[in-house]
């Protein structure tokens, strides 16, 4: 009998060897192209979930009278979830040590079931905020495990794959404010949507194939972490990203709720809430274009100098959003466009970097104990955030947000000079 597998042909047999190269080389760009946008819309559903209460928050009130601490909570809920979530799985190195795709494809799935919980749970109750809690926690086995497969897929674009994630991390992210308005004063519905897309996630994560450049730990080594402070390169993109992280979530989660505050100053506070949430979208949403453009851009000018341009342009649209608070609407919306635009697209650069200056094994682990430190951060400026707005209102507070992109701008300066150096 024949043996079945010399019997079998490839699919190049036969063919002049550059043939065979040309025929391997465009599979394996349709196998990346394929893992990459099924990973990419993954995360546009998975993300989904993140800002699923915070956007219908409002209609929530309407129901059930929730204190203010409770409202925060509710929003950095996931913040908290999402750091001890990262914590454990960095220092277990459990992305570096668990197939990746199906390591998303179970927290999309489980993160899911428990942003569904809310449908039943009393509004604003402890079973609620636990539930976001837990949602945060699982959500940490998503963002930056998808960080780790889109590494492993290149080198030379590595910029432009993390900062497509980002991306869709940010559209995703932006997504409930647009459920919450078609959804009307029904929050459910907001609930039901997202929940729905958390499962599809986990449906397209179990499709995505892993790259080249992709790199397993063989075992457990609590070393790899210790590298984010002994290597000076990873500790100042760090520090970078720290500097990013005091703004961005605090935007993301309050966004809506400033702007709204700025227009009923000069409509009625039911048309100003509207209009908002439009604009916040649009402000968000915008972020996510700018996460894939200045990508392409940092793998031929320099991660570090997108880092640096991006955390001038936000810094400097938190101090406009300040000033002209209360202004004219067709003033105030396009500042916060900027902002959304502007304060995103470093955090894949801040990524990228560490995959960089990292021993592949060891990357996935590295980069989830830099999102850990960067979620802790937020909790304190998304639960600070509106208890100083209502101590010394919002322009202050806005005002006060310029100053984590001022320390991050700092970090990348020196890490560029080391770079030239």
């Amino acid at each position: 009998m024949a043996d079945t597998a010399r019997s079998r042909k490839s699919p190049t047999a036969g063919r002049p060897a550059f043939l065979a190269r040309s025929f391997n080389a465009s599979r394996g760009t349709a196998i990346k192209t394929l893992s990459i946008s099924l990973l990419a819309t993954a995360c546009v559903a998975a993300l989904s979930l993140w800002f699923s209460s915070a956007a219908v928050l409002p209609e929530m009130l309407a129901e059930t009278a929730i204190s203010p601490t409770r409202q925060a909570l509710l929003t950095s809920g996931v913040q908290v979830g999402f750091v001890l979530g990262a914590l454990l799985f960095s220092v277990l190195g459990l992305p570096d040590r668990i197939h990746p795709a199906r390591l998303f494809a179970a927290c999309a799935a489980a993160a899911a079931l428990v942003n569904a919980s809310l449908l039943i749970a009393p509004v604003g109750g402890n079973a609620a905020i636990a539930a976001r809690v837990a949602t945060g926690a699982l959500l940490a086995g998503v963002y930056p495990v998808g960080m780790k497969i889109a590494v492993g897929w290149g080198t030379r674009d590595r910029g432009f794959l993390v900062g497509l994630l980002v991306g869709a991390l940010t559209l995703g992210s932006a997504s409930p404010h647009l459920v919450a308005l078609a959804g009307g004063a029904d929050w459910r519905v907001t609930v039901t949507v997202t929940s729905l897309a958390g499962l599809a996630a986990a449906l397209l994560a179990l499709g995505v194939r892993l790259g080249p450049y992709h790199a397993q730990a063989a075992r457990f080594d609590i070393r790899a972490v210790t590298r984010a402070w002994t290597d000076r390169r990873i500790r100042l993109a760090y520090a970078g990203y720290l500097g990013h992280m005091w703004e961005l979530y605090a935007v993301w989660s309050w966004a809506g709720a400033a702007m709204a505050a700025s227009f009923a100053l000069r409509m009625a506070p039911q048309d100003a809430l509207p209009l908002a949430r439009i604009a916040t979208f649009v402000a968000v949403a915008a972020g996510g274009i700018a996460c894939v453009a200045a990508g392409w851009v940092a793998d031929r000018i320099g991660k570090a100098q997108v880092a640096i341009l991006a955390l001038a342009v936000s810094g400097s649209c938190a101090i406009a959003a300040a000033l002209t608070f209360g202004g004219p609407v067709w003033v105030v919306v396009p500042v916060f466009v900027l902002w959304g635009f502007s304060v995103i697209p470093d955090s894949a650069q801040f990524s990228a970097l560490v995959a960089d200056f990292a021993p592949p094994e060891e990357a996935g682990s590295l980069m989830t104990l830099q999102t850990a430190l960067g979620f802790a951060l937020t909790f304190v400026t998304v639960q600070a955030a509106p208890l100083v707005a209502g101590a010394a209102g919002w322009p202050l507070m806005l005002a006060l947000l310029a100053l984590g992109p001022a320390f991050g701008l700092v970090a990348m300066v020196r890490l560029r000079r080391m770079a030239e150096s």
